[in-house]
C-alpha cells in the first residue's frame, strides 16, 4: 500500500508525549570573534583565521577577569566552581523562563533531567536546581553528564519515556553549559578550534503525556553511533596544563555527515514518511563543516538549516542544548502548522548521531 505524501496513518494516530514549551538563557555578556582575538592578544595568523572563518559572529560567554589587560588565566579549580555557579544560575533562568512561558510552577515538576559535559560535580545540577529553586523534594531526577552535545536527545528520550509513563505529569530536561569552564589556552591548533567554537549557555524543555495540551507530539527516536570515531571527539586530562581539554578530529564533520542518512532512514522506517515531507529540520550547530556536511548528505537547503546556522551565528556551539536554542527560534518564527513533520538531530562523541521524529 502507498501511503498518501499528505499524512502518514502511523505518525497521525501515535499517541506521543507532548512537548509543552521551551525556555534558553546566557550569560550577560557577548563578544564578537574580533573582541575575543583582541582581549587575548591573538596574532597567529592561523588562529586567526579559525576565529574568523568559523561562520560565528558572538558568543556568550562567562570571561574571567583581567591581569595586566588579559583575562586572567583560571585553574582547573576555578574552572570547576564556574561550571557549579554560572551552570546553577543560567539553568534555574532557562527553567523558570520555560515554566512561565506554559503557565506552570516548579512544584508541577514530577521529573527533572540535567544534562552537562563542561564540569564535573557530585551531587549534580538537578540537586542544585532542586535546592535553588524549591522544585518539590519528592521529584524524580536524573543526572546526564559527559555524554557531549548529542546528549540532549539522549535526556529528552528519559524524558519522554518518564512522561509516557506518567500521564498528566510534567517532565523538564534542562541542558547547563559553561563551555568556556572547558577552555584551555595553550597556543596550539587543537584548543584554538575549541576556543573558537563553544559558548556558554542553557535550555530547559517541558514535556508532558497529555493530548489535549497543544504542542508537538514525540513519535520516534533513533539512533547510530560509529564506534571506529570514538576517539575523534573526547574530553581527557591534559598533563602539561593540569587541566581538562577537548578534542575535535579534523575528520569529524566528514564522519557525521556520511552516517547522517542512515540514522534517518532508520527515524522513518515503518512510518510511511519520506524525507521530502519533512517540513522542519532542526540539526545542532556543531559547526559550519558539520552543518554543510550533514545538509550534503540529507539534500537539505540553506532554508532548511536556517535556525541551525543562525544559532551558530550569534551563540556558537551551545553542545548539548543548542537544538532547543533552533527549536525556540523556530516557535518564534510562527511558520509551523498542524500536522507538519519535524526531525532533531544531534551530534557529538561517540561518534554519535541522534534523532528524534515530531509531528506539530
Amino acid at each position: 500500500m502507498i501511503l498518501s505524501e499528505e499524512i502518514s496513518p502511523w505518525a497521525a494516530t501515535r499517541n506521543g508525549p507532548t512537548v509543552l514549551g521551551v525556555g534558553t538563557a546566557t550569560p550577560d555578556s557577548s563578544y564578537s570573534q574580533e573582541d575575543l582575538l583582541d582581549m587575548y592578544g591573538i596574532q597567529d595568523e592561523r588562529i586567526r583565521s579559525v576565529f574568523l572563518n568559523s561562520a560565528i559572529e558572538r558568543r556568550f560567554l562567562h570571561v574571567p577577569p583581567c591581569d595586566d589587560g588579559r583575562p586572567r588565566t583560571e585553574t582547573q579549580g576555578e574552572l570547576l566552581s564556574k561550571h557549579k555557579a554560572r551552570g546553577t544560575e543560567m539553568g534555574a533562568r532557562a527553567l523558570q523562563t520555560c515554566l512561565k512561558r506554559i503557565g506552570a510552577a516548579v512544584s508541577d515538576i514530577g521529573y527533572l533531567v540535567c544534562v552537562t559535559s563542561t564540569g564535573l560535580l557530585t551531587p549534580g545540577f538537578s540537586a542544585l536546581l532542586i535546592r535553588e529553586l524549591g522544585i518539590p523534594t519528592d521529584c524524580s531526577r536524573l543526572d546526564i553528564v559527559g555524554m557531549g552535545c548529542n546528549a540532549g536527545l539522549n535526556a529528552l528520550n528519559a524524558t519522554t519515556g518518564w512522561a509516557s509513563a506518567n500521564p498528566g505529569k510534567i517532565a523538564m530536561m534542562v541542558c547547563v553549559e559553561v563551555c568556556s569552564a572547558a577552555y584551555v589556552f595553550d597556543g596550539t591548533m587543537r584548543t584554538s578550534v575549541v576556543n573558537s567554537l563553544f559558548g556558554d549557555g542553557s535550555a530547559a524543555i517541558a514535556v508532558s503525556h497529555a493530548p489535549e495540551r497543544s504542542g508537538p507530539q514525540v513519535l520516534k527516536y533513533a539512533s547510530c553511533i560509529v564506534p571506529d570515531a570514538v576517539d575523534a571527539m573526547r574530553y581527557e586530562w591534559d598533563d602539561d596544563q593540569g587541566k581538562f581539554s577537548f578534542y575535535l578530529d579534523r575528520d569529524v564533520p566528514y564522519v557525521v555527515g556520511a552516517h547522517a542518512e542512515g540514522v534517518v532512514a532508520d527515524l522513518l522506517k515503518g512510518t510511511g514518511l519520506r524525507r521530502s515531507q519533512i517540513a522542519h529540520w532542526l540539526v545542532h550547530s556543531g559547526g559550519k563543516k558539520v552543518i554543510d556536511s550533514v545538509s550534503v548528505n540529507l539534500g537539505l537547503t540553506r532554508h532548511d538549516v536556517r535556525h541551525t546556522t543562525d544559532v551558530l551565528r550569534d551563540y556558537g556551539n551551545l553542545s548539548s542544548g543548542s537544538f532547543l536554542f533552533s527549536y525556540e527560534q523556530l516557535l518564534r518564527e510562527g511558520l509551523t502548522r498542524a500536522g507538519d513533520y519535524g526531525v532533531l538531530m544531534t551530534m557529538g562523541p561517540g561518534s554519535t548521531i541522534e534523532t528524534a521524529l515530531v509531528r506539530y
